[in-house]
């Protein structure tokens, strides 16, 4: 058994999903990567992760149906950072209503997320 904190990356842009999770596996963390909704929740109930990473635009669920089944259905208090591109600050409002705990805006710095990653899981 690895005492790695387990992260779930929802991201349906596979070149930005491979950046983070070689930039945070670096920082000994394990990764696990769904490219849509549907995948995120699958592995966030295999997996229980400590955090979630999720893009709110994504193919079949979006990231806020994400969020609301997490908190709503599996009733957990796992931190949850949102990624969205520019322009969609309704989007972002609604995330934070659901329980999103943070935000970046695309483009962002895999160094900046990493610090926010490990303030919310020390």
């Amino acid at each position: 058994m690895s005492n790695k904190k387990k992260i779930v990356l929802a991201e349906d842009n596979s070149t930005l999903s491979l950046l983070l999770k070689f930039r945070l596996q670096k920082e000994g963390y394990d990764l696990f990567i769904a490219a849509n909704g549907k995948e995120a929740i699958e592995l966030i109930e295999e997996h229980q992760p400590e955090l979630i990473l999720s893009d709110i635009m994504m193919p079949y669920i979006s990231g806020l149906e994400v969020i609301s089944h997490v908190r709503n259905k599996l009733e957990m208090k796992v931190p949850i950072i949102v990624f969205s591109a520019a322009g969609q600050e309704e989007m972002v409002l609604k995330a934070f209503s659901l329980g999103a705990n943070d935000f970046m805006g695309k483009p962002f710095s895999p160094n900046e997320l990493v610090i926010r990653v490990k303030r919310l899981l020390s």
